[in-house]
């Protein structure tokens, strides 16, 4: 897969008092495009809940770049980092962009499957591993 981009649309409600995005709400574009993604590749709430397996989060960073204001037009990408063998571990990073390839922003998130009955990290069933590995990867992607 050479890229996996969303639109979104900014809402009143996602301003701060200065006029342009607040800072959560970046982390709300990314969670909103790891899910779009898992989804549309069948890691779905369902096939998750059927195999007992969730994703969960160390670290999750932004690097503010540029501001964005109400009348910007956002596009937000998914690309894989790093990756353990097995993409029991990953690292993914949004790149989000305004008007016409600005870039605004850059997320990146650590993170790991959990068996959700045990608590503890678990290895995700194969299934996963086909999503994990059309991610579109970064230039300096490393499978660890």
């Amino acid at each position: 897969m050479n890229e996996f981009i969303r639109n979104v649309e900014i809402r009143w409600s996602d301003l701060d008092p200065n006029f342009h995005l607040r800072h959560s709400v970046y982390y709300d574009f990314g969670a909103f495009v790891r899910i779009a993604f898992f989804t549309s590749n069948g890691i779905t709430p369902q096939t998750m809940t059927q195999h007992n397996i969730g994703p969960i989060l160390f670290r999750e960073e932004c690097v503010f770049k540029k501001e964005i204001r109400f009348e910007d037009k956002v596009v937000i990408n998914i690309k894989l980092d790093k990756a353990k063998a097995g993409y029991s571990r990953w690292t993914i990073v949004h790149e989000i962009y305004k008007n016409d390839n600005i870039l605004a922003a850059l997320i990146t998130v650590d993170g790991a499957w959990m068996d959700i009955q045990k608590r503890k990290l678990a290895r995700p069933p194969d299934i996963f591993n086909t999503a994990f590995e059309i991610i579109p990867k970064t230039e300096n992607f490393q499978l660890l």
